[in-house]
């Protein structure tokens, strides 16, 4: 299987190495790095081993890529000002298949748009991984994917992607309603992302040990939980106390990655966590204070 991923950061740049390691031919589009995966590769340390990625075409810009593709995987982050269909299109053929990796709800409204006829795919990572150097992703905790056919089912071309992650050792979950899989996620990143910086840049642990952030953290989660209603998804009241429990029990406190932004003075996924929440807000009529002030504020940042 041919794989062009787009967006090699800690993400992209992990499950990339992964596809590799079961035998798929991957090839990456690197711009900040691209010297050194070129010449030496990617470094991956990881829970599941360490090694070295070396991609079969190591790319400055899409349109370099000559081949056809049987999956485009999208790994960039998800910001407003990236316009995802006019980065794929030159390169996109009849039976390319798309997939996205990204934070965030109703991510894939413009690529579904602009492809309406092309296998679309939602992916959520739950993974604890960072980029800091150049050609080095740095993963500690978890790594599960959830797989979701968004558009124009292709079931058999789905499990094959399924089955190479599974077979280089990545946790993968088929699922059969990719959309309330998105809204259970978000009630994690709608609330510790924002939270992590605006209480005073805390890990996990730190904002879970302080009961008055811990009820701020629920009080998140449930207009996360009215919004998701809106949509006409359930989340039940014993979901948000099990997210909230499983966090805390976690070996490795977790850094958000909008706090990681926030240190390294990059934009944060502001739009596609809370900003598409309050669009949808305003279109169901749905109050939701919390989200309004915590997107307020960090736009100030």
């Amino acid at each position: 299987m041919k794989i062009l991923v787009i967006g090699t950061g800690a993400i992209g740049g992990l499950y990339a190495a992964k596809l590799s390691q079961a035998g798929a031919e991957v090839s990456v589009v690197c711009r900040s790095d691209y010297e050194q995966v070129k010449q030496g590769g990617m470094k991956i340390k990881s829970l599941w081993g360490d090694f070295v990625f070396k991609p079969h075409q190591v790319l400055r810009d899409v349109k370099e890529f000559k081949e056809k593709a049987d999956f485009i995987l999208i790994a960039t982050k998800a910001l407003p000002e990236i316009s995802l269909p006019d980065i794929i299109r030159p390169i996109l053929t009849p039976e390319t298949s798309i997939a996205i990796i990204q934070n965030g709800i109703f991510i894939e409204k413009d690529l579904a748009q602009a492809f309406p006829n092309h296998h679309l795919l939602s992916i959520i990572a739950f993974i604890a991984v960072k980029k800091e150097q150049p050609a080095l992703v740095e993963h500690d905790d978890n790594g599960k994917l959830i797989i979701g056919e968004k558009q124009n089912s292709n079931p058999q071309k789905t499990q094959k992607l399924f089955d190479l992650w599974q077979k280089s050792g990545v946790p993968c979950v088929l699922s059969n309603n990719i959309q309330l899989d998105r809204w259970k996620k978000l009630l994690w990143n709608a609330s510790f992302n924002p939270i992590s910086v605006l209480a005073g840049e805390l890990n996990t642990k730190e904002m879970l040990d302080d009961p008055e952030i811990k009820f701020w953290i629920r009080d998140a989660m449930l207009e996360v939980q009215l919004l998701a209603k809106a949509d006409g998804y359930e989340i039940s009241d014993d979901f948000i106390e099990d997210t909230i429990d499983a966090t805390a029990a976690r070996k490795n406190p977790a850094i958000t990655s909008m706090l990681l932004d926030f240190k390294a003075g990059r934009k944060m996924e502001l739009e596609a966590i809370l900003g598409n929440s309050l669009k949808f807000a305003a279109e169901k009529n749905v109050d939701l204070p919390l989200m309004q002030d915590h997107y307020r504020s960090l736009s100030n940042y």
